[in-house]
């Protein structure tokens, strides 16, 4: 078997590494978590230095739908093994494909589903397989797969709100660098020879103007843009520890416009994955910890294990909750309510309902405030640059009209 490294923070705190024997990572992560170990990094030992792969080959569309035509098969009655082998069939995804081959390949050698699915954690999720396992002790297999496909497609919903508030500003930004760069890099140039030949006397802005087209074209201009992509790379770097991810969470949670948007996703997550798996069966700590692991947000994942800690111990969830300070005080109360009553699934389920369409509407308001701003910020440069290079020009125009 093969032996595995791991890194991660004990239950009081203290960061622990070694190595152990095991049959593939998830079950090395499962014992570790037994061990109440929150891993940071694992890996197979000698393997540390592979190449990156960027994503895994499957996207959350592609898995909610696969979970839907699973949960209808397993509610029509045929066998598991039996709906692998179609579903995997008819992939059109090469990747997925495979994965599902080596699932069914894995539940016929005896293996359960849950089992099965956790060889392939890239693409089935903590989430995705704890909630399976629950499915399958329960006998309800068909109704958690139903709940997962909901899931996974509000969440799919979530993320391309993300994006769409995203999209613009950044693309916006983009073309107006480049066409800045552009003007500063090969029309102002043409503008100087044309002064030079003049012998006009250069106002303030146009000599500013100059100035920062002679930067650009220099090899300072490049050097500039080397030092921001390597710093593009070591904030990515930095992002990858736990340390850099936190402190650029909580930046990020303070930013004006954009960090009551990111809180409120993060709480639809939080409480959207909690809900369900609340509802599918598992046990409390055990989705407290797949939720802390699947937030998002470093901040929130410390107020989720925090919170798991107390409750651990003893304590109700909502107090703990309430001590973090991360989450909103509705959210507290509202979660409060639903202990009392014993209806934790269904108020979580709401909560999420609500900040779901909560983010949705902060993502409208959030371009339609950029637009302005965008406009602005594009009029102001661009016809700064151009205003400033006809200045002289006009100059010249009234000593001409003057004579």
């Amino acid at each position: 078997m093969p032996v595995y490294t791991y890194r991660g923070v004990n239950r009081a705190g203290t960061t622990v590494a070694g190595e152990r024997v095991a049959t593939n990572k998830a079950e090395l992560a499962a014992l570790l978590r037994r061990e109440q170990i929150n891993v940071s990094k694992l890996s197979e030992k000698g393997k540390e230095f592979q190449i990156p792969t960027f994503g895994t080959g499957v996207d959350s569309k592609e898995l909610a739908i696969f979970t839907r035509q699973f949960s209808v098969m397993i509610d029509a009655g045929l066998p598991l093994v039996q709906c692998l082998e179609i579903l995997a069939g008819q992939q059109e995804n090469k990747t997925f494909q495979k994965i599902l081959t080596g699932v069914r390949a894995s539940v016929e050698g005896g293996a359960t589903l849950s089992a099965s699915m956790k060889q392939y954690d890239k693409v089935f999720d903590p989430l995705y397989y704890n909630m399976v396992e629950a499915g399958e002790t329960g006998g309800i297999l068909d109704t958690i797969l139903q709940r997962l496909s909901s899931y996974i497609e509000k969440n799919v919903k979530l993320k391309r709100a993300v994006k769409s508030a995203m999209i613009y500003p950044v693309s916006v930004m983009g073309i107006a660098a480049m066409v800045i760069t552009l003007l500063l890099w090969k029309v102002v140039p043409i503008f100087v020879e044309l002064f030079n030949g003049l012998g006009v006397d250069l106002p303030l802005p146009t000599r500013i103007v100059i100035a920062l087209s002679r930067f650009v074209g220099s090899i300072y201009g490049g050097m500039i843009v080397v030092l921001f992509i390597g710093a593009v790379v070591a904030l990515k770097f930095w992002y990858g520890t736990p340390q850099g991810r936190f402190v650029l969470d909580t930046v990020v949670l303070k930013v004006p416009m954009v960090g009551p948007l990111m809180r409120k996703i993060a709480v639809a997550r939080f409480t959207r994955t909690l809900g369900t798996l609340i509802s599918s069966g598992v046990p409390i700590l055990e989705g407290l910890d797949i939720t802390a692991r699947t937030s998002g947000n470093a901040v929130i994942e410390r107020a989720i294990i925090q919170t798991r800690k107390a409750v651990e111990a003893g304590r109700s969830l909502v107090d703990p909750l309430k001590e973090t300070e991360v989450f909103p005080g509705m959210v507290t109360q509202m979660i409060g309510v639903g202990e009392q009553t014993g209806a934790m699934d269904a108020m979580l389920q709401k909560i999420a309902d609500f900040y779901e369409d909560e983010v949705d509407a902060a993502v409208k308001d959030l371009l339609t405030a950029l637009e302005p701003i965008m406009i602005v910020f594009l009029g102001v440069v661009v016809g700064g640059i151009v205003i400033s290079m006809y200045l002289p020009l006009f100059s010249l125009i009234n000593k001409l009209a003057g004579h």
